[in-house]
């Protein structure tokens, strides 16, 4: 807090002004600098590749799981789109390989599933080898390292044991009064912390957070809309307030970033700020209705997270069922 003090005779006029929130205008420069002040490159060692997971702590997933209460179990995955759409143009191809009419040694129905999982469609996970710029990623490993063959570094392979930690949803239509926000509706650091003063939880080191939009909602409402264009979500400014509270995990129910970007030259900075500068691996297009729902009911708005992602050598992400325990 800063004060000033104006003198008038004897007496004395304190002001104090408040904190100011950040600026809701961040520009790229403003965007350049975060990229090297909210760096976590070497803070776990020059050959890490783990990034933020590494603040989970096995006291961490202790403290998670003494947070069950009521048994209830919730998929945060949105259910798999197989009908092209506009947030949607990669749709998930089932095929039947053995059925009723050929089953294999006469007694068994089998099929194949084809995904490309990155995008705006499906449930999925962001390695820290998803992204690059100037061609460096996560911890300084080269562009180059991403080939043919797959991510040389930085993979989904590294969590193949899994995630497990505490997660907590920062419900911001809730927080509003409205059931979803609109597409390119952004949300600032002031949104999070009125969300924290009334539900009475607060971010910590090792937590996975949960944003929800109502993307959702909005999308069984009105009918789906090219998600790439236009879609809430977080302010750039937001980020160094995660770095702050050391999060381990962000996730939406979009792509994290609001869309446009309201940084002007630079497409997608939440993505580019979590993955590359802090090493923070993103979950994309989770379903937070039924989490929000049942969190509401309960009055409680952190439970028992985890997630066990494909351990694809190479990969650069993976599609999954996150689920929440409360």
């Amino acid at each position: 807090m800063k004060s000033c003090h104006a003198c008038f005779g004897t007496g004395i006029l304190l002001c104090l002004t408040a904190f100011s929130q950040p600026s809701h205008n961040v520009d790229k420069t403003q965007f350049e600098r975060w990229m090297k002040e909210l760096s976590n490159w070497g803070r776990w060692g020059k050959d890490d590749q783990k990034g933020s997971v590494n603040l989970i702590t096995p006291a961490k997933v202790k403290q998670a799981a003494a947070s069950v209460k009521e048994g209830i179990s919730v998929s945060l995955e949105h259910p798999v789109l197989t009908t092209r759409a506009p947030d949607n143009s990669d749709p998930l191809v089932h095929t039947m390989t053995a059925t009723s009419q050929n089953p294999v040694l006469g007694a068994y129905a089998m099929d194949r599933y084809e995904i490309s999982f990155h995008g705006y469609g499906h449930t999925h996970m962001d390695a820290l080898g998803h992204a690059f710029r100037d061609g460096k990623m996560y911890n300084g490993y080269t562009q180059g390292e991403v080939t043919s063959a797959g991510a040389g570094k930085n993979d989904i392979a590294v969590f193949r044991n899994g995630i497990v930690t505490r997660g907590v949803l920062i419900d911001i239509p809730r927080l509003k009064g409205v059931p979803y926000l609109e597409p390119k509706a952004a949300i600032y650091v002031e949104d999070l912390e009125a969300w924290e003063k009334r539900a009475g939880v607060r971010v910590g080191s090792g937590d996975a957070v949960f944003v929800r939009t109502g993307r959702w909602a909005r999308r069984a409402a009105k009918g789906p809309w090219n998600a790439g264009e236009e879609l809430a979500g977080l302010h750039a400014s937001t980020v160094p307030w995660f770095k702050k509270r050391d999060i381990a995990i962000l996730a939406g129910d979009g792509a994290s970033d609001v869309l446009p970007s309201q940084v002007p030259g630079v497409s997608q900075p939440v993505h580019f700020l979590m993955l590359i500068s802090m090493g923070t691996p993103l979950f994309d297009n989770c379903d937070l209705e039924q989490l929000a729902e049942t969190a509401n009911r309960l009055g409680r708005w952190e439970f028992l997270f985890s997630a066990a992602p494909l351990a694809v050598p190479g990969g650069t992400g993976s599609p999954l069922n996150p689920i929440a325990v409360f």
